[in-house]
């Protein structure tokens, strides 16, 4: 019988705890950002909020796979 390899499961729950930040934060930098298009820092806040997505969205997808990596093998 398998058992879930705990050392595994816990470094997805980081991924996913480092994820959650970055998935709040992302949507409210881009709001802002089209909020304020004539502001002199549009782009640079723009580009700090795409990023931000994308590593939430990256994080979310690392963290699920090695939460179920720990579980089935």
């Amino acid at each position: 019988m398998k058992h879930t390899n705990k050392k595994i499961l816990g470094k997805g729950v980081k991924y996913l705890a480092f994820a959650l930040p970055l998935s709040l934060i992302g949507p409210s930098l881009l709001f802002t950002a089209f909020n304020n298009q004539d502001h002199p820092y549009y782009i640079p806040v723009l580009i700090v909020g795409i990023i931000a997505l994308i590593a939430a969205i990256f994080l979310m997808f690392r963290g699920i796979m090695t939460i179920v990596k720990s579980i089935f093998d």
